[in-house]
């Protein structure tokens, strides 16, 4: 089982998602750090943002990761908005800082090699050459040294989970048996695709804190900052790692908090913050289907790739006319499929997706519409709830008869990811309560 997969591809999201705290690991010294834009006088980079245990957080390295979080969240780089998500910035380089600290205290390191593989796989997943990736940074006026630093931090913070789950009983075959038994009760069940952010609540005093922390989240989001990346800087979720994605999930397979939300929610809507027992939740819903299968004989599987452009609630018809206007550059502009999802994501990146679905997963009018495309052909614009949008088929296959698409080894990783994240709570909030942290801002 590809066990803590998902920590590599919080790397490969936000390519800009690398200034950190200036802490020492147990395998690589601070590197020299440049500044990001004008040149920081003596006083920011002595002034103290905050004390975690024996270890500072400065003013500059607060200032440096706001300004990355700005970058690859699409907000402008304005004061208010610096202001609004300092102290959010700020909590999270506290928490890097103990994870940091804990791993040094446990001995875990992090190699030359996995640095170097998460480096490559930033510059695959981002298009990039070899070397890319430093080149971008110098763009960008960025230091490669606190990339390396935050990189450090995620892969050691895996290990220490990992090493903290392994001392927890295992995954027993009567829970993956239990697991499957649901999937194949509710497999006809509607699904939807969600994102979610989760913030924590370690303790009541902390409520009224984060809930305005979401309310910034979501009101920063409704102008214009992507879902994706502000889940990646900000989730305390595992999912945080691949942009807040669940994947198509069940209304059984979420707290009945959750459920109520989401059965609600249209395709594209952001929820306001949800409390839970654990913390808030933000959710966005990215698409509905009418459930699967998983059987029968001959039942075509498509490769289809969906770029949506996001409309205004009640939009004017000049606006529904750019839209199809500028959903039709974007086929023009592409090749392939890969063109058409790049060039999609860039205008619509909460919306736009690639996927592989069943016949008996989608409605009669959309299969027929599928149906009439060869390989390579786009669909004529469609006017949805939630924009203008256009399909591209990929590839169509025929899937074997009593094939399904819940495995074993699918329930058992999803199980997996499912007691990490519980666990790496768990072990952030005892850090938490045993650290002394002074924040001087």
């Amino acid at each position: 089982m590809a066990v803590f997969r998902w920590l590599c591809v919080l790397f490969a999201v936000a390519i800009a998602a690398g200034t950190t705290a200036s802490a020492e690991t147990p395998h690589h010294k601070p590197a020299q750090r440049a500044a990001p834009g004008p040149a920081p006088g003596p006083e920011m980079q002595t002034q103290i943002a905050a004390v975690v245990n024996d270890q500072v957080i400065s003013v500059y390295d607060l200032i440096s990761r706001v300004r990355i979080v700005l970058l690859s969240s699409n907000l402008p780089d304005t004061p208010e908005n610096r202001q609004h998500i300092a102290n959010q910035v700020l909590h999270q380089l506290i928490d890097e800082k103990l994870e940091l600290q804990e791993a040094k205290k446990k001995g875990v390191k992090a190699s030359d090699s996995e640095i170097e593989a998460a480096i490559k796989l930033i510059e695959k997943q981002n298009n990039m050459q070899p070397g890319g990736l430093n080149a971008f940074l110098k763009a960008q006026n960025i230091d490669r040294g606190s990339l390396i630093d935050q990189i450090t931090a995620s892969i050691v913070w895996g290990k220490l989970v990992r090493r903290q789950a392994a001392e927890t009983t295992e995954i027993s075959d009567q829970e993956v048996d239990e697991a499957m038994r649901r999937e194949q009760e509710h497999a006809n069940e509607p699904e939807a695709r969600v994102a979610e952010i989760f913030l924590a609540v370690d303790s009541p005093s902390q409520e009224t804190e984060v809930r305005t922390t979401a309310n910034r989240l979501i009101d920063q989001m409704r102008k214009g900052a992507r879902f994706s990346a502000i889940a990646q800087q900000f989730s305390q979720s595992a999912t945080a790692a691949v942009g807040g994605d669940l994947g198509w999930i069940r209304p059984d397979q979420l707290s009945p908090e959750l459920a109520k939300a989401v059965e609600g929610m249209r395709v594209g809507e952001l929820s306001p913050p949800i409390r839970t027992g654990a913390g808030f939740y933000i959710l966005l819903v990215l698409d509905r289907r009418t459930g699967s299968t998983g059987s029968g004989q001959g039942d075509t599987v498509y490769d289809i790739v969906q770029v949506v452009l996001p409309l205004p609630n009640g939009p004017s018809n000049a606006q529904k006319q750019a839209a199809a206007v500028a959903i039709e550059g974007i086929k023009n502009a592409s090749k392939n499929c890969a063109d058409f999802l790049r060039l999609g994501k860039e205008k619509g990146p909460q919306l736009s997706s690639e996927g592989h679905l069943r016949s008996s997963q989608i409605s009669p009018q959309m299969r027929d519409l599928v149906n009439k495309l060869s390989v390579g052909q786009t669909s004529p614009p469609i006017l949805q709830k939630n924009g203008v949008g256009m399909l591209m088929l990929c590839g169509k296959t025929t899937a074997a008869s009593g094939s399904a698409a819940v495995t074993r080894e699918s329930v058992m990783e999803a199980l997996a990811k499912q007691r990490y994240d519980t666990v790496a709570r768990r072990y952030l909030t005892d850090l938490r309560q045993a650290a002394y942290v002074d924040i001087r801002m």
